[in-house]
């Protein structure tokens, strides 16, 4: 059995998480900003599908991606330097979140639903919340969203309707990751797809040790500027 939360976000500790499912930790609760903002400094985040409670979840281990360590493959940075594409940031939040939760052929259904948009939209607009996207001849083309507190980036979700956008848009986050001083990029649940990328598995107790550190930061960093957008790929 898991805990159902009450009123205020008070979690339990992560260790007490199920095993199987993997991380499962409470039910319930709310997804106003202040649940959320807590969850994540505690290495927790909800994920849920419609019709259910809300869930949160705290796996162990947990999969992140330290800036400099992200693997750019010959073909990649070939497109990076190409300029097919355009990046941005924070110009369309809510378009890449409901690209994220179309239907895709190798998945039924989606946890993003219609209650994580609206969280995470407000959360956007607090200053939390961010996406990088893929543009293409004025089109938005791929992206990915997620939630940057202090020297952490907590990414939610990616998509791409040609190919390459998504792992240019990861490309990009990463490369400005690196150069704003993050710590870790975390991407929540192990995948080959994210271990081609670079990404890899942390000890949960480690993870959450570092979180300490990593989100002392109190207020939302703001809206980013499209200068985190540029990265010279030339080198």
């Amino acid at each position: 059995m898991i805990p159902c939360l009450s009123n205020t976000p008070l979690f339990p500790p992560v260790n007490r998480a199920l095993r199987d499912p993997n991380g499962l930790l409470a039910a319930g609760g709310s997804l106003a900003p202040e649940w959320i903002l807590a969850a994540y400094r505690q290495g927790i985040f909800p994920w849920f599908s419609e019709g259910d409670p809300i869930l949160w979840w705290s796996p162990d281990p947990r999969m992140v991606l330290v800036p400099g360590e992200e693997r750019i493959t010959p073909s990649l940075r070939k497109t990076l330097r190409g300029g097919r594409f355009e990046v941005r940031c924070d110009t369309a939040f809510e378009q890449v979140m409901r690209a994220c939760a179309a239907p895709r052929t190798y998945a039924s259904g989606t946890w993003i639903v219609e209650d994580i948009v609206s969280a995470y939209c407000a959360l956007h607009e607090l200053g939390w919340a961010h996406s990088v996207e893929t543009w293409q001849d004025g089109t938005l083309v791929g992206g990915l969203y997620g939630i940057a507190i202090g020297q952490a980036f907590f990414g939610e979700s990616m998509f791409h309707r040609v190919t390459d956008a998504s792992k240019v848009a990861f490309a990009h986050l990463a490369r400005m990751l690196g150069r704003e001083n993050f710590a870790i990029l975390d991407c929540q649940m192990s995948t080959s797809h994210l271990a081609s990328l670079g990404a890899r598995e942390m000890p949960r107790q480690d993870y959450v040790k570092g979180l300490a550190g990593w989100t002392q930061q109190q207020t939302p960093p703001g809206r980013w500027s499209q200068d985190f957008a540029r990265s010279d790929w030339s080198a």
